[in-house]
């Protein structure tokens, strides 16, 4: 019979209207209600089924709401796409790429009047809604909404130290760098959760608008399990920038390893789990060039790097400038430029006497080795009594030196 046209010996009563509904990327058959009349047959893309026999009584057109808008661009990936029905159903949808793939899932709700996407659509892609509806008397009509979701340029990213499953030391904060400047700090703080085994509750700090820092109150305890769970899909950063990923990471802590230097006598004091097990004499930095007081949180350890003095701002000519050394065993415990290293052999005679550094501090050859081959990423130094001011947040992990009341009290705007 040809599309549209209807049997004129007799009407069948109570016939039944069968449809597929498309959902998930399968189909799924379902029977609409029976309708005293023709039965209406499907129309294609962007048409309408015969106009109405005579008989029929005249029936208001379906209505359909549809977001997002025809033609949008940069649709936040998170959201759903919703069809929502008055004065009919929906038939069928099928929500695909246009460039070919798997249709997104969706659901129907029970009266049929509301088609919503239930799976997760893709950033950078330009996606075409196709969807049926039908009017009370089994007539139909098809038609298609297409927009594109969030372009590669306004996805924005972030990078967790220390990396999944590494081992670390008690006192290393939990860093997240962001691919873009986040401006809407407490969505994205909200979309971070940081769980540990010991039981120990944080709070972030922000270091600038790419940079969040999050520690506890004190030290993670020993041999504990951190998980973070950033759930950042779809987080709206701020500024068009949103969110691309979500992510599950841990990291674990060993034991408890404290060093305490003090000016006072120039002794490293090494505290393993907490019982005193080494001690060796160390010189600190100069009036001129003075090492900063509170915790520093060892970096990075290099067994050879070189240092120059172009790296602190001094050049040739200056009073304290130096040529090029090469550092053994050295322990980062700044962005500055402050390491735990062996001394120069003509610094060794006067450890623990005075201090002759540019704010380093410098060990024998057994105290620096021993710093290198015993401690890690992670564990603590702990510097007294130099005159001088504590470490900043930002110059390496000064996070420690922030009193509590101040580091829950940042403002986030």
């Amino acid at each position: 019979m040809a599309k549209g046209s209807h049997s004129r010996k007799g009407w069948i009563i109570g016939s039944v209207v069968a449809g597929v509904l498309l959902l998930g990327g399968g189909a799924a058959a379902f029977t609409a209600s029976s309708w005293t009349g023709g039965t209406g047959t499907g129309a294609s893309e962007s048409s309408t089924s015969a106009s109405a026999s005579p008989s029929k009584p005249a029936v208001p057109k379906p209505v359909a709401v549809v977001t997002p808008d025809a033609g949008a661009v940069e649709v936040n990936p998170v959201t759903a796409p919703v069809i929502t029905v008055s004065e009919g159903t929906v038939k069928s949808a099928v929500l695909a790429p246009e460039s070919g793939g798997e249709p997104v899932p969706g659901e129907l709700s029970a009266g049929g009047t509301v088609w919503t996407a239930s799976g997760k659509l893709a950033f950078n892609t330009a996606y075409a809604l196709k969807y049926t509806l039908a009017d009370a008397n089994g007539d139909t009509s098809t038609e298609t909404r297409k927009f594109t979701t969030v372009s590669e340029a306004n996805e924005a990213n972030a990078f967790m130290y220390p990396a999944s499953g590494s081992t670390v030391g008690t006192g290393q904060p939990i860093e997240l760098s962001f691919s873009e400047p986040v401006l809407n700090k407490p969505a994205v703080e909200a979309a971070i959760t940081v769980t540990s085994t010991s039981g120990q509750v944080g709070a972030f700090y922000w270091i600038s608008d790419t940079k969040v820092r999050y520690r506890a109150e004190e030290f993670w305890a020993p041999n504990s399990t951190v998980t973070v769970d950033m759930q950042l899909f779809g987080v709206d950063f701020g500024n068009g920038m949103i969110g691309n990923f979500n992510e599950t990471a841990s990291f674990t802590t060993h034991n408890t390893r404290l060093a305490v230097v003090d000016n006072a006598d120039k002794m490293m004091r090494v505290y393993i789990d907490g019982v005193l097990t080494r001690t060796f004499p160390v010189t600190l930095g100069t009036q001129d060039w003075p090492s900063t007081i509170g915790y520093h949180v060892i970096m990075d350890q290099h067994e050879t790097i070189p240092f120059r003095a172009e790296s602190i701002g001094l050049k040739p000519g200056d009073k304290d400038y130096y040529e090029p050394v090469t550092a053994k065993n050295a322990s980062r415990l700044s962005q500055g430029g402050a390491f735990i290293h062996e001394a120069l052999p003509a610094a060794q005679s006067i450890l623990g006497v005075m201090n002759v550094s540019h704010g380093c501090i410098g060990m024998s050859p057994e105290g620096a080795k021993y710093m290198y081959d015993n401690f890690d990423a992670g564990d603590v130094v702990q510097v007294l009594n130099t005159g001088y001011g504590p470490m900043f947040v930002w110059d390496g992990f000064g996070d420690w030196n922030v009193p509590w009341a101040e580091w829950v009290s940042q403002p986030k705007q």
